[in-house]
């Protein structure tokens, strides 16, 4: 495995890629270190181009990742919420009820809310588009500033491009 890590405007994030694709993206509030064990200790620091397509993200020259992501052990309701979730487009933002009901199962909205806080790739799988019913941000493992911070460059961006 291979590990980089990016610089944002709210920290470092750390990229995590097997084989199979990316594994994992986490905040520094997760403990990189930790991550890294979590992962079987064996990731040497490389370059992905996850990196680059973040920083393109970041600097508001890119809308869309394309990222092999590694799904392996992730299967029924959550992997559907998270194919929702990577198809919500840019600018654009859904509810935890409209991302269960997209999922295949309006009942589901606490497994929605889960499936968001338990993303393994946040910002390339943009989980900071779910909100709640109301309009209220919710959670987010980076942390309010940045779910709000997401959202306003891609509003800003959205604005600027029609």
């Amino acid at each position: 495995m291979i590990y980089d890590t990016v610089d944002t405007p709210y920290g470092r994030l750390l990229l995590v890629a097997g084989d199979a694709g990316l594994r994992r993206i986490a905040f520094e509030s997760e403990g990189f270190d930790e991550v890294l064990a979590s992962t079987g200790g064996d990731a040497q620091p490389g370059s992905l181009d996850a990196r680059t397509q973040l920083e393109e993200y970041f600097a508001g020259e890119r809308e869309r990742f394309d990222v092999e992501l590694d799904l392996s052990g992730i299967d029924g309701f959550r992997r559907r919420a998270l194919e929702v979730m990577a198809a919500i487009p840019y600018g654009e933002t859904r509810t935890y009820r409209e991302l269960a009901a997209a999922a295949g199962n309006r009942a589901a909205v606490r497994a929605a809310g889960s499936a968001c806080a338990t993303n393994p790739w946040p910002v390339v799988v943009p989980c900071h588009r779910v909100l709640r019913t109301g309009g209220g941000l919710g959670g987010y493992l980076g942390g309010l500033e940045m779910k709000r911070g997401l959202l306003d460059l891609e509003a800003g961006a959205a604005l600027f491009a029609a």
